[in-house]
């Protein structure tokens, strides 16, 4: 399988009527989504904490995270975002892949639909 890029629109969750669209790289090994720091500002979205992530080659790097709203084929919602460095690639993570309800296919390399399950419910 190759690398697969997707069409990403993202905004502040206060601000929906100010977005951006970008081409994304769908990294399965990626817990959150990254976008580039100077374009977060620019949407007005705020870290909120600092985490620390591992990269490919083993270290260890702090970065700000936030909340932003990401749309991927239709589907719509929030999810933490990693302030990235200015030249970083987009990335689009795993949580943001399961909060639009999405799941990329190793063979073929597109995203399809994800079966949404809910294990627990009330029998009353």
């Amino acid at each position: 399988m190759g690398l697969t890029f997707v069409k990403v629109k993202f905004w502040n969750p206060s601000h929906p009527e100010i977005f951006m669209e970008r081409e994304f790289l769908v990294d399965s090994g990626a817990v959150y989504s990254l976008v580039p720091k100077p374009l977060l500002a620019e949407l007005g979205i705020v870290p909120y904490t600092k985490k620390h992530f591992m990269v490919a080659d083993g270290r260890s790097i702090e970065r700000d995270l936030g909340w932003a709203f990401f749309s991927v084929d239709g589907e719509a919602s929030p999810s933490p975002v990693i302030f990235g460095e200015p030249n970083d690639q987009f990335l689009l993570g795993v949580v943001t892949l399961e909060s639009v309800g999405l799941m990329i296919d190793p063979i073929n390399g597109k995203l399809k639909p994800l079966p949404m399950l809910l294990m627990a419910v009330s029998t009353r």
